[in-house]
């Protein structure tokens, strides 16, 4: 992967772009869902920073497109033509199971010039089929951050990194556009999208399936959910502080990196079948990195519990 700020970022030697026309980059969107209008906020805010102007949106919910275009102060589109015609860079802000059926949909004697964009961390720009035969260029912008609503999340945007995949031009013009804007930027390979989401899922959504289980014993023990979220607040984030500041290596701690199997055989006989599962299935990787982290201490007691 490659970052913008690294020298490290490959870049085509004397590339000879076409121009997109007018000085500010022309951003629309096809689709109005959390991620679009968040990002439409945010690139709107700074659009003087970053040389933006966000032109509007189109979406099949009409009463989602008007929202977002108030909250954006850009403009309601009637029909995806529309975002086309008067937009450099047409953002399809969907769900990714229709970016597809978005994409086939599009006149393409519209898209001549025009950088087609999606924001799936799993789908490459390969979903834009054909699309080398329309004179426009495609790219995938992936936010790694969960939008858990449209209207309050754009203000933490500007923490967010973005990674890029896509035909050279367009992800040179994101990397500008987010360069101006402050985000730090990884350029990836297409062939290594799957894999990159499938880690953003085991960062975010997986994270919430192992709290989830930790709340629930708690909650066994005479704990009410708020008292299970709270007591435990300075203990989750000190642990994930810990691993994004020094490593997991460097922050694990608990009878698994101790070698404490008396601990852990204890832990086993108190959880149900699906609560063991996952327990094993955890404990087997802290495993590898308790080795790491103390090549010298024996841990064959524990690996036989696990």
């Amino acid at each position: 992967m490659e970052t913008a700020s690294s020298d490290k970022c490959c870049h085509t030697e004397n590339p000879v772009w076409p121009e997109t026309g007018g000085d500010d980059m022309k951003i629309g969107f096809i689709g109005a869902g959390r991620a679009g209008c968040s990002l439409g906020k945010y690139f709107a805010l700074h659009s003087r920073q970053a040389g933006l102007c966000v032109t509007g949106y189109y979406s099949l919910i009409e009463e989602e497109a008007r929202w977002a275009a108030a909250f954006t102060d850009s403009a309601f589109m009637e029909r995806a033509e529309d975002v086309a015609a008067v937009s450099d860079a047409i953002i399809l802000s969907t769900p990714d199971g229709a970016v597809r059926t978005v994409w086939e949909s599009l006149d393409k004697e519209k898209i001549q010039g025009r950088i087609i964009c999606h924001l799936s961390g799993s789908l490459s720009s390969d979903v834009f089929s054909g699309i080398e035969n329309f004179g426009a260029y495609p790219v995938s912008i992936h936010p790694m951050f969960a939008f858990s609503d449209k209207e309050s999340v754009y203000q933490q945007l500007h923490h967010v990194c973005f990674t890029l995949e896509g035909h050279p031009y367009a992800v040179a013009k994101w990397q500008n556009i987010f360069a101006a804007l402050g985000n730090e930027v990884c350029v990836i390979q297409k062939e290594i999208k799957k894999k990159y989401h499938a880690a953003a899922s085991f960062l975010s959504n997986n994270v919430l399936a192992v709290l989830s289980t930790g709340y629930e014993l708690l909650e066994d023990c005479g704990f009410t959910p708020e008292q299970a979220r709270r007591f435990s607040s300075m203990l989750v984030r000190n642990n994930i502080d810990h691993a994004i500041e020094r490593g997991c290596v460097e922050a694990l701690t608990g009878p698994v990196e101790r070698g404490d199997a008396d601990t852990v055989r204890g832990h086993l006989s108190v959880l149900d079948e699906e609560q063991k599962m996952l327990y094993k299935a955890c404990g087997r990787r802290l495993l590898a990195l308790a080795g790491e982290k103390n090549p010298e201490r024996d841990y064959v007691q524990i690996r036989q519990e696990l």
